[in-house]
């Protein structure tokens, strides 16, 4: 086998790893991998008047939670016409935020101001853990910005932060947005016990950071293995030949 040979034959080797090595860590790099972020058109469609009242996608919601939930929103949706969706994803795509999201989702089941008008859509985030609302013209009458946001970012955000609870999240939020519409008394949020460490429950910006530093990392030392190796054989059977 000549030096030349050999020399061709590592090379196809690097060129291989490379086509199989950095793809893979691109993904790892994103750190949510494009096939676990969502898109707001990627959600089954709900129109509005349809019995359909919430979408788990993110799988995170028990089914008698589910059935709870279901018959509330029903309920209030046949005695007052107002209609609450809720939607879990398990991280919405590369770009967005939760508020985008959540109006983006929003406009698409109700293209229109009529058919926005008693329409209530919150979104819950499960890998950020964050919360985004969208209340109707003729339901913000009921549910003014102000109680919206406290649904959202206290109702349902304070038992996540308590952890992990997103039936009893959910529960609450349903319980709160119904009675609100209904039109009775205002339940207000709960009480937040503060006492806990609550740091673990999310990954911190540094956290995030230095995983996506580990995977550059590896992507660098593969990359020049990649190269390095193919060089070093060529130049040792060239010394072994001289």
């Amino acid at each position: 086998m000549t030096a030349r040979t050999i020399k061709q034959f590592w090379l196809g080797i690097g060129q291989r790893l490379l086509v199989l090595v950095v793809p893979l860590l691109l993904v790892m790099n994103l750190g949510v991998s494009a096939a676990e972020a969502i898109a707001p058109y990627q959600l089954p469609p709900v129109s509005a008047g349809e019995d359909t009242w919430i979408v788990d996608e993110a799988d995170i919601i028990s089914r008698l939670s589910e059935g709870k939930i279901n018959s509330r929103l029903g309920d209030l949706a046949a005695s007052t016409g107002k209609e609450v969706r809720l939607v879990t994803i398990h991280h919405f795509d590369y770009g967005e935020t939760i508020d985008s999201f959540t109006d983006k989702l929003f406009e698409a089941w109700y293209p229109t101001p009529e058919l926005r008008a008693n329409q209530v859509l919150l979104v819950l985030d499960e890998v950020t853990k964050v919360v985004g609302i969208r209340v109707g013209e003729t339901a913000a009458e009921l549910l003014p910005p102000v109680t919206a946001e406290s649904v959202a970012q206290e109702t349902v955000l304070v038992p996540l932060l308590e952890g992990d609870k997103y039936n009893q999240a959910l529960l609450d939020g349903t319980d709160r947005l119904a009675a609100v519409l209904a039109g009775e008394p205002d339940p207000g949020p709960p009480i937040f016990d503060d006492s806990f460490d609550s740091e673990g429950t999310f990954a911190t910006a540094e956290e995030t950071d230095e995983s996506r530093n580990y995977s550059t990392i590896l992507l660098v030392v593969l990359l020049v293995l990649a190269t390095a190796i193919p060089m070093a054989t060529y130049f040792f059977y060239q010394f072994m030949g001289s």
